[in-house]
């Protein structure tokens, strides 16, 4: 099995990838693993944010790495919180105060101009010196509601709306929501590529 590092701490992607690097003969390790600490996410872009963490947990170990960087992008808003969406509402942000202040932002819009998007981005990297790392991306269409519903998910999910599901991302199962969302499509592009 190839040792492959993931530029995060979240076990809950942890989980999520190994899963689907299992078969293909992938031993994936946080990055904690080996001692690698969180890297600034300087970039503008989910792409530029992905590759600074990917290329920093592969200098670290030597090792491929893998690395994920999404959010969410409300039209309203100019795109906004996009990569800031984990700290919309500053330095100390939680789920709860971000998602306050996007509706706080957004209250005074009709529902049809609340549109949005999660988008999510999957680099891998051979090695930190990788010129033409495998990047996947996926994108999930969608529409903030003013009211939470759901208890699944995390982040902006009680708020996401899915128009031909009648209901919120985080009223979806775990399997239906793997097999929508942005990261879902994003993983089996990663998954196809390194088959």
């Amino acid at each position: 099995m190839q040792k492959l590092v993931l530029a995060s701490g979240n076990p809950g992607k942890l989980r999520e990838l190994s899963r689907l690097l299992e078969s293909l003969d992938y031993q994936l390790y946080p990055q904690a693993y080996f001692g690698v600490a969180a890297v600034p996410e300087t970039g503008t872009t989910f792409v530029e944010n992905a590759i600074i963490k990917a290329r920093n947990a592969s200098q670290h170990t030597g090792l491929p790495a893998l690395a994920d960087d999404s959010g969410i992008e409300v039209d309203a808003l100019d795109g906004a919180p996009g990569v800031y969406s984990a700290r919309f509402s500053g330095a100390d942000a939680t789920d709860d105060t971000n998602n306050a202040l996007l509706v706080e932002k957004l209250r005074d819009f009709p529902a049809e101009q609340r549109t949005a998007r999660y988008r999510a981005v999957i680099v891998y990297m051979r090695h930190a010196g990788d010129p033409a790392p495998i990047i996947c991306e996926g994108s999930w269409e969608g529409l903030i509601q003013l009211e939470p519903r759901g208890d699944g998910g995390f982040g902006y999910d009680p708020f996401f709306y899915l128009p031909d599901h009648g209901c919120t991302s985080a009223e979806l199962s775990v399997e239906e929501k793997n097999r929508l969302s942005h990261r879902g499509q994003a993983l089996r592009q990663l998954r196809k590529a390194l088959a």
